[in-house]
């Protein structure tokens, strides 16, 4: 078992937000569904019967989904990073996980999917680029990641070599 097990509170949509997100992710399943007991129902307001958690994994991560009702929303405040290895991995999960959502409002690798989690599309060399000890270089790719939304893994290295 996992020590630490991320735990996302949706209004109604759990079970249809799990299936859309193992539906994007390799060695991703749904492991148990629990329902509303009559207890439950009562305190929570929601349907006896209706789906109360979904505990599934993402890659191998583990996640749980609550049908909680519509008290609390996602915000940017929390995200989750998938770190991708080539521009056809970044543009995979960007064009997956932004279809119905919103990719165009934030910078940086940043979207909102359809149920508005915030998850960051980021390219495994963005850290070594940012991180070159040359300050001037280093900078450049600052720069042209804070124009981009998708990030463009060809855009940032033209940056970090600089002018012809």
């Amino acid at each position: 078992m996992q020590k630490i097990t991320p735990f996302l509170w949706f209004d109604h949509q759990a079970e249809e937000a799990v299936n859309f997100y193992i539906s994007i992710f390799a060695d991703s399943r749904i492991l148990t569904i629990t329902h509303y007991g009559k207890e439950g129902a009562e305190v929570s307001g929601r349907p006896a019967g209706s789906v109360m958690t979904v505990a599934f994994q993402l890659a191998g991560q583990d996640f749980v989904a609550l049908n909680g009702g519509p008290p609390f929303r996602f915000t940017e405040a929390v995200s989750f990073v998938i770190n991708c290895q080539s521009q056809e991995e970044v543009d995979h999960y960007w064009e997956k996980l932004s279809a119905g959502g919103d990719a165009g409002a934030q910078q940086c690798g940043w979207l909102k999917d359809r149920y508005g989690l915030s998850w960051q599309i980021v390219p495994g060399e963005l850290d070594g680029l940012l991180a070159d000890p040359d300050p001037v270089k280093s900078g450049r790719v600052m720069q042209a990641l804070l124009q981009m939304t998708k990030i463009d893994i060809a855009a940032l290295k033209k940056a970090a070599a600089g002018p012809a």
